[in-house]
């Protein structure tokens, strides 16, 4: 039994499917554009910088979510995949995951962005599994806060282990582990696996990917 990690944003998805979910309610007039689009922007910087306050981040992404009825945050979701998600998605990381997925490898998207964004993006790519920031919620509404520990950098690892023990899993559970990421905050969970992949790396990461060995892969058209 053989494990295939998969990061979303910039790996999976040529994109990042948490920036542009701000920018896709910043489009249609539900957020306005002169108070959020910078900072949309900044901490998007601060994330790709590595210098991010999750928290600080959290606090602005999933505030809007509690604003709006869930029936209604579903259809505009409907709407955000067609006109945003779908022009993110590559053939190459669609035959990726197929080729994981042909192999009868357990697959799991494990991402930093919030699970209501990225849960109908990893049916799209056809992955039950996925390992996401949960947005808290109550009586089918969301709150606006984070429900457990944020699926970030360290957080990563510390989600990733509590989804493997409630199956009966550890890692070590698994004669082969690959993660695939593009990002430096992806770090410490690629350091734990037996095959990281840097695919679509930033500079830090190639950097790292290029002193320990590890392979590069592009997963762009």
């Amino acid at each position: 039994m053989k494990l295939a990690l998969f990061d979303l944003d910039n790996t999976l998805l040529d994109g990042d499917s948490d920036f542009e979910w701000s920018q896709f309610l910043i489009r249609i007039g539900i957020l306005d554009r002169d108070l959020l689009e910078v900072k949309n922007q900044a901490f998007y910087d601060q994330y790709k910088a590595g210098t991010l306050d999750i928290y600080e981040f959290l606090d602005f992404q999933l505030k809007p979510l509690s604003r709006h009825s869930r029936k209604t945050l579903d259809e505009w979701h409907q709407q955000f995949m067609r006109e945003s998600v779908m022009p993110m998605v590559t053939q190459p990381a669609r035959e990726l995951v197929q080729q994981h997925r042909d192999a009868g490898d357990v697959c799991v998207i494990i991402t930093a962005t919030n699970s209501f964004v990225t849960a109908p993006i990893a049916r799209e790519f056809g992955i039950e599994n996925l390992i996401a920031t949960e947005p808290e919620h109550k009586d089918g509404e969301f709150t606006g806060r984070v429900a457990d520990v944020p699926c970030f950098r360290e957080g990563k690892i510390t989600r990733l282990d509590n989804w493997l023990s409630a199956r009966g899993w550890t890692l070590d559970s698994f004669a082969d582990s690959t993660f695939y990421s593009d990002s430096l905050n992806d770090l410490p969970l690629m350091c734990k696996v037996k095959h990281p992949v840097a695919a679509n790396p930033d500079a830090t990461l190639r950097k790292h990917a290029e002193q320990h060995g590890w392979r590069i892969i592009s997963l762009r058209e």
